[in-house]
């Protein structure tokens, strides 16, 4: 990725933040990065596709942190509680995570995160099912992606819908799916 479409994404996902999808408008995203509007529309072409790179940005920055965090943890039950922990931190400090899943400004975005959330989920349930089949190879593949999807879905609906401890709640019924037959 070059330094101006890292610029460029971070300038959008501001101003989504801020304004949400109706309110985005490419020469604000020009002027916030410091280039010129055309800078910004050949590098993305619309705001439809700037909106869906700053969710897909947005979610690796995520993945990125939930990967690091399974692989540091020898337990895997430890190393879900961990991952997920992270991910409730840094939505709690992220404006955009923020705003999106609250519905303060960027409402307008969380079908990328539900109805339209499909290319989301997969990124995220693909992370899980590589940490389950790599400490527990005796699963089926089936049941491997079954509990990873649980734990994204779990994890979208505590954002959704907060809870005073949605780490434990995560943790819990993945322990649960893990150790019944």
């Amino acid at each position: 990725m070059t330094e101006l479409t890292r610029t460029l994404l971070h300038a959008a996902a501001e101003l989504l933040a801020a304004r949400g999808v109706q309110g985005l408008r490419m020469a604000d995203v020009a002027t916030r990065a410091g280039v010129s509007r055309q800078s910004v529309y050949n590098e993305f072409g619309n705001k439809e596709r700037i909106v869906h790179a700053v969710a897909l940005y947005k979610t690796e920055e995520y993945l990125d942190g939930v990967r690091s965090r399974l692989r540091a943890c020898p337990d895997p039950v430890g190393g879900v509680r961990d991952s997920v922990a992270f991910v409730f931190d840094c939505a709690a400090r992220d404006p955009l995570t923020r705003s999106v899943f609250s519905g303060a400004n960027a409402e307008d975005m969380l079908p990328l995160v539900t109805t339209r959330g499909h290319p989301i989920m997969a990124a995220a349930t693909d992370v899980y099912v590589e940490h389950f089949h790599l400490h527990y190879p005796w699963l089926a593949r089936t049941r491997v992606e079954l509990i990873s999807e649980h734990v994204v879905r779990l994890v979208i609906s505590h954002l959704l819908t907060p809870s005073r401890d949605p780490v434990h709640a995560v943790v819990a019924v993945t322990s649960a799916l893990l150790h019944t037959a």
